[in-house]
């Protein structure tokens, strides 16, 4: 299991990036969290095998069509993910 913690920056917030994160996360089979973030970005851990960690890392490059991702950075993860995928308040 490979756990990181993604920070998506650009028009992030007021777009539904949290949802469309949320939605592709669970098609792929993620386990984890998505949150706003008060500096304007959002925050996710994203856990699940290889594979799919970088599936999902790989749409928020491009996230929902109103956002306007310019980068994201990657870290890894020593948390426990939570069973599914949550939208968590924002931090």
């Amino acid at each position: 299991m490979r756990t990181v913690t993604i920070t998506v920056h650009g028009r992030v917030q007021g777009v539904g990036f949290r949802y469309a994160l949320h939605a592709a996360a669970q098609r792929a089979g993620a386990r984890g969290w998505v949150r706003n973030r008060r500096d304007g970005t959002v925050e996710a851990l994203i856990a699940g095998d290889a594979a799919t960690v970088d599936a999902v890392i790989a749409w928020a490059h491009d996230g929902p069509p109103s956002a306007r991702v310019e980068r994201v950075d990657a870290a890894d993860s020593d948390e426990t993910a939570p069973e599914g995928f949550e939208i968590r308040a924002t931090a």
